[in-house]
């Protein structure tokens, strides 16, 4: 199929289960923030289920091709799993800028980082048990969990985010053997702090991807945009994503007015471009997100373009995000009928 659609992870999560104006107030959290969820934890897993399958229901009424479980489940895109490797005290958390340059709380590093067991497989298999589409399931890049960690342990950042590349990768590999059709890895900090990601983070990126069959995507973006509101117009860290092990990397386009000469740099690669803006409250014209699509196509064949969000669509009220993803499904629609016929 030519131009499918998928969410970049994320959709939002229901009132009735997380505290979304608390959740909207702060920086995403790092560590585990249990007082966010609104049912009683006896109760809280069969509630993430039953928000999962409205989730699920939601992309599929919109017409959506690969489905995520909209990382219910998650208070962030990547506290859920950082949060479960050996290596860290949770206890006793410590302090990183992030990348607005706000301290936040992050997992304090105290020992060598070990994935004891599958962190997400459980949550794959719960999407396939309640989709027929084909799936995708996300977790957080190696470099970017370093970034919003505080290192006690290691001599160098660089092993840190080898460590974190290990784990990644173990669980990579479990979600495939699992029956994921798509694995994304989201690596924001690779924009946000480009000069130690030429130093490490492609190199991370790559042990993280060793060995890996599946199709694997690598999302890079600028923030979500309900938290950091400015935009630049070109990315800091993006061609060198030529060089990455991933089939498809995810960009941002809708917002940031990027301009898409950049994909040139991208060769063999697939895109998913971000054609959905993210920080407008009103729904996009089929029509605007297929000329957003269009000029990703000025620089790409149309065979290597996906049509997705700029990033997660947590903090969009749910009317405003089905909107937003029936315009999507429909602008593909436009382009598919002008690329067949």
């Amino acid at each position: 199929m030519l131009f499918p659609t998928t969410l970049v992870g994320s959709y939002p999560q229901p009132e009735w289960l997380i505290d979304r104006a608390n959740l909207a107030g702060r920086f995403p959290p790092r560590v585990r923030m249990r007082n966010l969820w609104r049912v009683p934890a006896e109760f809280l897993d069969q509630a993430q289920d039953d928000a999962t399958i409205l989730a699920i229901r939601a992309q599929e009424e919109a017409g959506i091709d690969i489905i995520s479980d909209g990382e219910i489940r998650r208070e962030s895109y990547s506290n859920r799993f950082a949060t479960a490797l050996d290596g860290v005290d949770l206890e006793n958390p410590g302090t990183a800028l992030d990348r607005s340059g706000h301290p936040n709380p992050v997992p304090r590093i105290t020992g060598e980082i070990r994935r004891r067991h599958s962190v997400q497989v459980g949550d794959l298999k719960f999407l396939l048990r309640n989709t027929t589409r084909r799936v995708k399931i996300t977790v957080p890049g190696p470099f970017t969990m370093t970034q919003q960690a505080q290192n006690d342990f290691y001599d160098d950042e660089a092993d840190a985010a080898m460590d974190y590349a290990a784990a990644v990768n173990e669980e990579i590999k479990d979600l495939f053997a699992a029956g994921a059709d798509v694995v994304q890895i989201d690596e924001p900090y690779l924009q946000a702090r480009p000069e130690k990601a030429r130093q490490y983070g492609l190199k991370a990126l790559n042990r993280a991807l060793e060995g890996v069959t599946g199709t694997t995507t690598v999302h890079i973006c600028f923030g979500y945009a309900a938290i950091i509101h400015a935009r630049p117009s070109g990315y800091s860290f993006l061609t060198e994503l030529a060089d990455c092990r991933c089939t498809q990397i995810s960009i941002e386009t809708a917002q940031s007015n990027l301009d898409c000469a950049v994909l040139k740099e991208l060769p063999g690669k697939y895109v998913m471009v971000g054609a959905i803006d993210l920080s407008d409250m009103q729904v996009e014209t089929a029509e605007t997100v297929a000329a957003r699509i269009r000029r990703a196509l000025q620089h790409m064949p149309a065979d290597k373009v996906i049509v997705a969000p700029d990033c997660g669509m947590k903090y969009l009220p749910h009317e405003v995000a089905f909107g937003k993803m029936r315009a999507m499904v429909e602008g593909a629609k436009i382009l598919r009928r002008e690329f067949s016929g």
